[in-house]
């Protein structure tokens, strides 16, 4: 039976490997900067789009109770009212996916980036009326992330 359990979790994995990687459905993108004025660019770089933040999130707490060690760790939330208002009003399925996020920690004297990849929600709500959307999306998202990247 150890061998029937062994062979099926080795198909699992392999299985697995067929299927995109998770990085494939992200955003990443590293600065020089240090956390703090990463920070500060990343908040200045979403309100500069016409973007409100709609919170920031500390998870240095919980990421500790699991012995991960970062002392600069927070997830920001940003959307613009009115369209959020109004595409979940069309598409309330969408609710649970929004405000769009980014995931910004420290790496040493760096900061990471890091948000989900807005296009890749047109895979489960294929409606055309939605692409544009998901378009602008990914590309306000990843202009943001840019411009942090590039900031000195």
């Amino acid at each position: 039976m150890k061998k029937i359990g062994l062979w099926l979790g080795l198909a699992g994995l392999l299985g697995c490997l067929n299927m995109p990687a998770m990085a494939d459905g992200l955003l990443m993108a590293r600065t020089d900067n240090q956390f703090p004025e990463a920070m500060t660019l990343l908040q200045n770089a979403i309100s500069s789009r016409g973007y409100k933040i709609t919170r920031l999130q500390e998870v240095n707490e919980n990421l500790a109770k699991r012995d991960f060690k970062s002392d600069m760790y927070r997830v920001v939330y940003f959307g613009k009212y009115d369209e959020v208002k109004s595409v979940t009003a069309s598409y309330p399925e969408l609710i649970p996916f929004l405000p769009l996020n980014i995931t910004i920690f420290a790496e040493g004297d760096q900061a990471i980036l890091v948000a989900s990849h807005p296009r890749m929600l047109e895979i489960y709500f294929p409606d055309p009326k939605l692409k544009p959307i998901f378009e602008r999306w990914e590309a306000d998202t990843q202009a943001i992330m840019d411009e942090v990247r590039e900031a000195k």
